[in-house]
This record gives C-alpha cells, sequence and structure tokens, in this order.
C-alpha cells in the first residue's frame, strides 16, 4: 500500500490529513481515545511535548554561516514576510469586534499564517523558476518556521498596547529555548543536524494528529472559509510584497513571490502562542483550523499565481531567470 505517498499528494498532506482524521475521531467518538496511560498520552495530550521537541529540530536546521547574495536575497525575503503579516494582524488586533475577531479571521491566525512560508514549494518553485542565490536564500528562511516570528510581532504589539494579556518574556523564552538549543546543537555538529532533519518531519502526523483531538467539525465548518480567505491573503498580499521589493532590488521578482505561502508546520504556531500566553487561548481552536486551511489554500494557489506572473513577464520579453542573471552580472 502506498499511504504515504498518497497522503503526499494532498498540499500539506502529513499535517493536514492526520488533523482531519483526529477531528472526525473528536467529534463522532470524543472518548475513544481517552482512555488513560500511553495511548492518551501520545494521540491526546502529546501536542506540547511533540511540538517542542519538532522546534528543537527545527532550529537545529538553521544555519549561522550564510553569507553573500544568498544571505541578502533570504533576510529580505524574511522581512518582508514578517513585516507584511505583522501588519495585518495589527490591523486585524485594532478592528477586531468582541468575539475577538476580524472578518471571521482570529488575528492569532493571521500572523501565523502569514509571517511563515512553505520551505518545500519555495524550492521548488524556484528550481524552475530562480538561479542557484534564490535556491540558497532557502536556508534562512528556516527562521519563520515554528512560532518564534509570530511571537516577536505580539511582543512587540504588547509593549506598543496594541494587545492586551501578552505573555511575560519568561514565558516567551520558554517557547523559545527548544528552537536555541536545536540551533546550537546543528551549528555545532552537522552531523547532528543530519540526525535532527530526518526527526522534525517525523513528528508532523503525530502532533497534527494530537492536535485535531481538540478539534470538532463544528469549527471546520466555521473557520473553513475564513481559513481559504488567509490564504488568498498570503498568497497575494505577501506574495506580491515579495514579488515589487525583489524588483525593485533587481532581483528576480519570481523568487520574492515564491514565499507567498504557508507551511503545515505554522498549524502548530495557535496551540504554542496559547500555551504561553492564556490570553489567545479562546480562540486557538478557530485559529488553528484557518491556519491549516491556509496551507492548502496557498500550496494549491500559489503555483498557479507564480505561472502567471512569469507569463506576464514573457510578455514584456523578460526571460526568467536569465534576464535578472545578465543584469546582476553587469
Amino acid at each position: 500500500m502506498k499511504i504515504k505517498a498518497t497522503i503526499e499528494k494532498i498540499p500539506g498532506g502529513m499535517m493536514v490529513v492526520p488533523l482531519l482524521i483526529a477531528a472526525t475521531l473528536n467529534t463522532f467518538a470524543p472518548d475513544l481515545l481517552r482512555i488513560g496511560n500511553f495511548t492518551q498520552a501520545l494521540f491526546v495530550d502529546g501536542s506540547s511535548t511533540l511540538i517542542a521537541l519538532f522546534l528543537l529540530f527545527t532550529g537545529a536546521q538553521i544555519n549561522v554561516k550564510n553569507v553573500g547574495v544568498s544571505l541578502g536575497k533570504g533576510a529580505t525575503l524574511l522581512a518582508t514576510k514578517w513585516i507584511v503579516g505583522a501588519l495585518v494582524g495589527l490591523l486585524a488586533f485594532s478592528m477586531m469586534g468582541d468575539n475577538g475577531l476580524w472578518l471571521g479571521l482570529a488575528p492569532i491566525a493571521i500572523i501565523a499564517a502569514m509571517t511563515n512560508s512553505n520551505g518545500g514549494l519555495y524550492v521548488a518553485l524556484v528550481g524552475q523558476y530562480g538561479d542557484k542565490t534564490d535556491r540558497a536564500a532557502y536556508s534562512l528562511l528556516a527562521l519563520n518556521d515554528g512560532p518564534f516570528l509570530t511571537m516577536v510581532a505580539l511582543s512587540i504589539f504588547g509593549v506598543m498596547g496594541f494587545v492586551e494579556g501578552m505573555f511575560s518574556f519568561v514565558s516567551f523564552l520558554s517557547v523559545l529555548l527548544p528552537i536555541l538549543v536545536g540551533m546550537i546543537l546543528g551549528n555545532l555538529d552537522e552531523d547532528l543536524r543530519e540526525f535532527f532533519q530526518s526527526g522534525s518531519s517525523v513528528l508532523i502526523p503525530f502532533f497534527a494528529f494530537a492536535l485535531g483531538m481538540g478539534i470538532d467539525f463544528s469549527s471546520i465548518i466555521e473557520g473553513g472559509l475564513g481559513g481559504v480567505i488567509l490564504g488568498l491573503l498570503t498568497v497575494f498580499v505577501t506574495g506580491t510584497a515579495g514579488y515589487f521589493i525583489f524588483k525593485a532590488m533587481k532581483w528576480n521578482p519570481i523568487a520574492g513571490a515564491a514565499e507567498g505561502s504557508t507551511a503545515g508546520n505554522a498549524v502548530a504556531t495557535p496551540m504554542a502562542i496559547a500555551s504561553a500566553g492564556p490570553a489567545f487561548s479562546a480562540n486557538v481552536e478557530l485559529a488553528t483550523v484557518q491556519v491549516a486551511a491556509a496551507v492548502v489554500t496557498t500550496a494549491i494557489l500559489l503555483p498557479f499565481y507564480v505561472g502567471f506572473l512569469v507569463k506576464r513577464l514573457e510578455k514584456k520579453g523578460i526571460k526568467v531567470p536569465d534576464h535578472y542573471i545578465k543584469v546582476n552580472e553587469k
């Protein structure tokens, strides 16, 4: 049976499929796996521990030795995604209603989805439409995996007084520390980085399932359309911003647009944030579903949007990426 291959044909499948299976169980048979001991510890209550281990493995993939043009491109992509996502999130916080939502979206979901990017999709797109410096920029983009940049944005909003009930510095550090430990270990020993790399992928379906055990179909129905809207915002707002910023820098703008996605690991971010800041726990279930929907939406839509942008450049006589390689060589 080709179970893994079948799941991977679905955008964000390793995250989304286990999450939806668990949500189905939780909706129609909520007590089936709540039988105590190891079963409940792994499949129901294990999300926090599994996410913490995932963050450590993710931190190990951050290489601090990257320099040159690739570093500049990676830093620009990283900053663009974070600034745009944080600004839209700030708008949502300032205009949200009494229910803590803006246009049906949880602000924490907006920041989690729009500041994160699907590295695999980015590599696939720049592999076709970019050069080696565009592809090498991916290594720096590991910084927007997980809750780190989301927490940075929320911390800034808290200091500015835009967000009430912000978690303390100690709470922030408690979520950041696994990433830092992983980053230190991965940069001290390349073998450890390689060893941890496979572990991060293995953990995704397990913590996704545990997250799904806290979701029922009522929240999926409520968050599904909002998640699609969130996906559209991510593709067209962050992707377009990246396109024009790269164009202004005389870099290949398609590489900038290729960041307009949300990775499956962003689904864990609302839970991580809520664990550190109880003020966000009210909408964590809805936010998780909306981010999951955004993952699927961006994975499907972004390649079509990038293809549209490539054709638009070709109509102007610009061949991607050859034109921009020649421009940067001059």
